[in-house]
């Protein structure tokens, strides 16, 4: 018995949101090699520069887990780039402190990550970059904007956003 494949009457947002953020995700940590540091590393520097915040409001803030946000911040002192101090608010917390040499290759990955994302929107014609930035920032503020529970965890990409 043959069973014929059910049509789709919607487009796969998942499909296309995972491919094309997974594609830009490759392209950024090429991107950021240029100057020696990951997408991850960049994505923490920032971070860190805005505000004094401690390894877990930049791990919220960065999306990543604890593990990682260590790890990272461990490769971010071991390079020089910043280094963890106490807290002026809380004596017992850690915050993150980014060195002039991590200000620098902040200020290179802000022009790395706004070329890369220039070259993204520059592949839309032009009339489609303000509606593509609006419906994307609608969603991921509004619908999209808080995970839900389930019952099996969803399965996370290695690679990280910016």
């Amino acid at each position: 018995m043959t069973m014929s494949v059910p049509t789709r009457t919607v487009a796969d947002l998942s499909y296309l949101l995972s491919h094309t953020g997974r594609v830009l995700a490759t392209r950024m940590a090429a991107a950021f090699a240029e100057i020696g540091i990951t997408p991850r590393a960049y994505c923490v520097l920032f971070h860190a520069m805005e505000a004094e915040r401690t390894q877990i409001e930049l791990a919220e803030i960065s999306d990543l887990d604890k593990t990682t946000m260590v790890v990272t911040v461990d490769e971010l002192e071991k390079a020089g780039l910043a280094e963890r101090r106490p807290s002026s608010r809380d004596r017992r917390a850690r915050i993150i402190h980014v060195t002039p040499e991590g200000e620098r290759l902040a200020a290179l990955g802000t022009e790395i990550a706004d070329r890369v994302h220039r070259e993204v929107l520059d592949a839309l014609p032009e009339e489609q970059r303000g509606v593509f930035l609006a419906a994307l920032t609608g969603l991921a503020e509004g619908h999209l904007a808080t995970p839900v529970e389930s019952p099996k965890p969803v399965r996370r990409s290695r690679q990280r956003r910016t």
